[in-house]
């Protein structure tokens, strides 16, 4: 029973701190207006082979300073944790111009 306790408590852990993935990619002087636009990435193969494609230059929509942030939310955590399953995975692209 111990066991079991510990293993939950460990996957739970794991969970929390996969929340807490970000990249940050500034381009030119970075966001300066404070429009957001964000996108859904699927990958399959555990992340190795891209379903759609998000493109951040297109999201920016010509501006010449934005900030790309690519993270793996808690959200995308847990719509992970179901389609895991069958090798699909989803990370949150966000571009603030």
């Amino acid at each position: 029973m111990k066991k079991l306790k510990i293993t939950i408590i460990a996957v739970l852990m794991a969970f929390a701190f996969a929340s807490c993935m970000t990249l940050n990619h500034t381009v030119g002087d970075g966001a300066k207006t404070g429009v957001e636009v964000s996108a859904k990435q699927w990958y399959v193969l555990w992340g190795l082979v891209p379903l759609n494609d998000v493109n951040s230059q297109a999201m920016a929509a010509g501006a010449s300073d934005y900030t790309i942030t690519t993270q793996y939310t808690f959200v995308d955590a847990i719509i992970s944790s179901f389609t895991s399953i069958v090798t699909v995975n989803v990370q949150t692209v966000k571009v603030a111009r």
